[in-house]
């Protein structure tokens, strides 16, 4: 009873501290300093013990537990037994270190996990009590150098927790995470994989048919036709065939999902997941947005799921006010995860804005595009996982088989545009044609007479930074294009009109303020046209221009 009664107090002072730490409004990066100092703290008290003992918080909390336990030992009763085990609890949780390092994993954005690791932690400190208390002071006199708080065991495991913290605190946990899944160490899909081949009717759909539809003609077929058996790989196919989806790493954020995390894991085995690399102001992932709504829309009940990864290409887009703005000026409804670190985005070795990988029922990517098009085909590469996941889990379920074509698509001619993106940063400001390309800092430019096709002319007092250049003053923005349509990512703290004149007419003034990308111009042809931008008010800081 005493055993008992001591892991439902550890229990329930553990919650009581989470408890003080739910309406507090705290970056999620808090708790990754939060958890390394406590491991930290944690191995230094187990290299010099009497650190912990000379703490002052520690030494009130025995006190006024031990007032407690000796209340309980005078009630000879079950009653008593109760007492002596609740009063133990705190005492277990304030002089032991140990207590604090599951402490650390209850307070990141897993509740969940948080709450396995504390009820793991509690049933074997029960058990670990209730065999001590069975077999007595031989176990305890067998354990010295185990126990012995100044011995070399415990000199050890604290240096051993140091490097821990470090690890957590500067962020290369992660990365050593990756590197060991990699190489195959700790991979419990092996094991699931040696379990699924066992039994019977693990099959997955093969990548016959994979052709794209006509996005000009859809089929209108609404129901799924009978998959043969054998058009089924089986896992250890797969395996030699598709390499498994790396898991989110280090998350900054979440949007779409009431503040709980979302994990690829969560989905082996029971839906299939299409994950998207994107990032809020760049066009190419925008065009692909109405797809990935529509998708959404038709297959959620389906089985599946889609998740945004969104990566920022500039600073401002690792603001979760920023990215959640954004979520709502798109209609977006699917989870969205941010990967400011880019830690996810270089798991999947990625390099490029968006790019889209399928993830099939069992974990494997499937399918992958990079860049914008190719639509139809991606949409088949769902149906046929969908089909897969209908077929290992014994369903009856009907996969529509027509071809999504969104109204609210931004129809372009990729081929047509003859444009490259154009940045204003000093680190990728190559296209710079009256100024020092490549330097930051200030610089005062005149604009030629002769404008060349898409070289980038800056005229006035210009900041240039790494990712933009803001203007001091008044200033002109001169460049000729071969594009229909013409974006600009900028921002202004206190707002500013700009003027845009297309081949020396006024076209349109825009009003620039949030960190964004703004349509400049919607044309009619892609024929050469030269752009001009006269900004009246300084502090307008242009990122970029890009092209449709």
């Amino acid at each position: 009873m005493v055993i008992l009664s001591l892991g439902l107090s550890v229990i329930i002072f553990t919650l009581l501290l989470k408890i003080s730490t739910i309406f507090i409004d705290i970056p999620q990066d808090f708790w990754k300093y939060v958890s390394g100092g406590i491991i930290f703290i944690f191995g230094l008290v187990t290299l010099f013990p009497n650190l912990w003992d000379n703490l002052s918080f520690t030494s009130k909390i025995n006190q006024e537990s031990n007032k407690v336990l000796m209340s309980g030992y005078q009630k000879n009763s079950v009653y008593g037994d109760i007492i002596v085990g609740a009063s133990l609890g705190p005492i277990f949780s304030a002089c032991s270190p140990t207590y604090f390092v599951i402490l650390a994993t209850v307070l990141p954005v897993r509740p969940v996990v948080g709450m396995i690791y504390l009820f793991t932690y509690t049933l074997g400190l029960c058990l670990a009590l209730l065999f001590v208390s069975i077999l007595g002071q031989k176990i305890i006199s067998r354990l010295n150098i185990v126990s012995d708080p100044h011995g070399w065991f415990k000199r050890t495991l604290g240096v051993i927790f140091i490097l821990v913290a470090t690890l957590i605190l500067t962020g290369y946990d992660k990365q050593l995470q990756i590197s060991l899944l990699d190489a195959g160490f700790f991979d419990v899909t092996k094991v699931e994989q040696v379990l699924l081949d066992s039994a019977p009717d693990s099959q997955t759909v093969s990548e016959k048919n994979t052709e794209p539809r006509n996005n000009k003609a859809p089929v209108k077929e609404n129901k799924t036709k009978e998959i043969p058996k054998e058009n089924f790989l089986t896992l250890e196919q797969k395996k030699k065939k598709f390499t498994l989806a790396p898991e989110i790493s280090s998350p900054d954020g979440f949007v779409n999902t009431a503040g709980k995390s979302v994990t690829i894991s969560e989905f082996k085995g029971k839906k299939v997941v299409l994950l998207d690399i994107w990032t809020y102001s760049c066009i190419n992932c925008q065009r692909t947005i109405p797809y990935l709504n529509e998708w959404y829309k038709k297959y959620e009940d389906k089985g599946l799921v889609i998740i945004g990864l969104h990566t920022p290409e500039f600073s401002f887009e690792r603001v979760q006010k920023n990215v959640e703005d954004a979520v709502k000026r798109f209609g977006i409804k699917y989870p969205v995860v941010l990967d400011n670190d880019f830690s996810t985005w270089n798991a999947y070795q990625n390099q490029y804005w968006p790019r889209k990988y399928l993830i099939d029922i069992d974990g494997y990517i499937v399918y992958d595009h990079a860049g914008e098009g190719q639509y139809a085909e991606t949409e088949k590469r769902i149906q046929e996982a969908l089909k897969e996941r209908t077929y290992k889990l014994g369903m009856k379920e009907v996969i529509p088989e027509s071809i999504s074509d969104p109204k609210n698509k931004i129809e372009f001619s990729s081929g047509s545009v003859g444009s490259p993106e154009i940045y204003f940063g000093s680190a990728r400001n190559d296209y710079l044609a009256n100024g020092d390309a490549g330097r930051s800092g200030s610089q005062t430019l005149t604009i030629p007479s002769e404008i060349k096709l898409n070289n980038l002319y800056l005229g006035g007092s210009w900041s240039i930074t790494s990712e933009d250049a803001s203007n001091n003053g008044e200033a002109d923005v001169v460049f000729k294009y071969k594009a229909k349509n013409v974006y600009i990512v900028a921002s202004s703290s206190e707002g500013g009109d700009v003027e845009v004149y297309v081949d020396g007419k006024l076209n349109k003034i825009i009003f620039i303020k949030d960190e964004m990308l703004y349509k400049l111009i919607e044309g009619g042809d892609y024929a050469e046209h030269t752009l001009m931008l006269k900004i009246k008010k300084g502090g307008v800081g242009i990122f970029t221009f890009t092209f449709g």
